[in-house]
């Protein structure tokens, strides 16, 4: 396989709907090894549009060009209560790319 499977984690705030089923918000992505380019991406919040959401701005991002595209896309465009945590997770998930 030319792919690495990471994910990327952080806690949940209260009062959200997917805290009822996950304690932390988890990102993983499908990396294609040589590149670094995201090629497929969810995440665990509830709603399918959201998780949809996240995997558009994500999908296609060479993470060799680092976080900051997807970070930016992510802190103005998600309003919800999950940005900082989404934010969190992304930050990890990076974090677990540079380990590799």
């Amino acid at each position: 396989m030319n792919t690495i499977f990471i994910a990327g984690h952080a806690k949940l705030p209260s009062g959200m709907a997917a805290k009822s089923v996950f304690e932390t918000l988890t990102i993983t992505a499908e990396i294609d090894k040589k590149y670094g380019v995201i090629v497929e991406a969810s995440c665990t919040l509830a709603t399918e549009h959201g998780k949809e959401y996240i995997s558009r701005i994500l999908k296609g991002h060479s993470l060799q060009e680092g976080i900051e595209t997807p970070l930016k896309q992510l802190k103005d465009g998600y309003l919800g209560k999950a940005n900082n945590a989404l934010v969190a997770a992304l930050k990890d998930l990076y974090k677990q790319y540079e380990l590799k």
